[in-house]
């Protein structure tokens, strides 16, 4: 995966002197932004490949911080979302991080406070982008995979061990230790918990983990 990817800052907010007073903390702070006067405009243009961070105003005409939020969801865009608000709306903040947002900050809020959760938020993002090209890797290093190897799997997945998926498969416990490391080499994994972990994350074998 490509780790240089640009993080950027997304700022929407209706009020032309916040979204400058933001923009002018994160140039300072040497990150890259891009600012928007609505959220309506931001989810037009938003698309899945979006890296880094939105801070998002939750009082807005037309569409709100919520709707946003709910719409970019449905669009495949998984940014971390910062709430800001000028209101103590507890109802709202409690809504909007069930929905996966990274924090809710009330306005006026402090720069070091908002470069705080920004700082999170990218940190957050760059996990999920690692684990999205983990599990996409995966997928596609079990389309290499022989049917015999595919059927070695399941049964490794599910916790036998060499000796029982011989005996399932009609063969030798050594022929299963041969396929059980190719199994591994095409897979890219170091270690059985490895290969678990990830088969769990791929949902590939949900009825053999159940």
């Amino acid at each position: 995966m490509n780790q240089d990817i640009r993080q950027i800052v997304y700022v929407v907010d209706d009020d032309e002197a916040i979204r400058r007073g933001i923009t002018r903390l994160l140039k300072a702070g040497g990150m890259d932004f891009e600012a928007f006067s609505s959220a309506k405009e931001f989810v037009m243009s938003c698309h899945a490949g979006m890296a880094g961070c939105l801070v998002l105003d939750l009082h807005m005409p037309e569409m709100s911080g919520l709707e946003a939020q709910q719409a970019l969801a449905k669009a495949g865009c998984s940014l971390p979302v910062i709430f800001l608000t000028g209101h103590g709306d507890i109802p709202s903040s409690v809504m909007a991080i069930k929905a996966g947002a990274e924090d809710f900050l009330t306005k006026p809020v402090r720069g070091a406070v908002l470069l705080e959760a920004i700082s999170r938020a990218f940190a957050r993002e760059l996990n999920e982008r690692q684990r999205r090209a983990e599990l996409a890797t995966f997928h596609r290093n079990l389309e290499t995979l022989t049917p015999r190897e595919h059927e070695v799997l399941r049964f490794i997945v599910k916790g036998f061990l060499n000796k029982q998926i011989a005996a399932e498969l009609g063969t030798v416990e050594k022929t299963i230790k041969v396929h059980r490391a190719r199994v591994m080499t095409k897979l890219a994994v170091g270690s059985l918990a490895e290969l678990v972990t990830l088969a769990e994350r791929s949902g590939a074998f949900r009825e053999d983990l159940d």
